[in-house]
């Protein structure tokens, strides 16, 4: 007999659990802070961590800039674009689906 078995969709986590090692110091700094804040230490950690990390990931994608940037920048995006004969000749073709 022959059986055949179907793949399930993993279920997603409700939470996964993280393990990180710190000194006595850093985890006195940890503690102090989450107490100050009325939070508790797991609490204060994951905040702090996802605050930290939202704040990376927001700089990869803002920059400032002075005004006279800021406008060079509108200028080469409002200018026309430069001839491309190559891209214009690419266009022209078909393609190879259409063909």
């Amino acid at each position: 007999m022959e059986r055949t078995t179907q793949a399930r969709p993993a279920k997603p986590a409700k939470s996964t659990q993280v393990n990180i090692r710190v000194e006595p110091t850093q985890l006195a700094t940890i503690d102090a802070a989450a107490e100050a804040l009325g939070r508790n230490r797991t609490a204060f950690m994951l905040e702090t961590a996802v605050q930290a990390a939202e704040a990376v990931l927001l700089d990869k994608r803002l920059f400032a800039v002075d005004d006279e940037t800021y406008q060079r920048f509108v200028d080469r995006l409002d200018a026309p674009p430069a001839a491309n004969p190559r891209l214009r000749a690419l266009l022209r073709r078909k393609a190879p689906w259409e063909k």
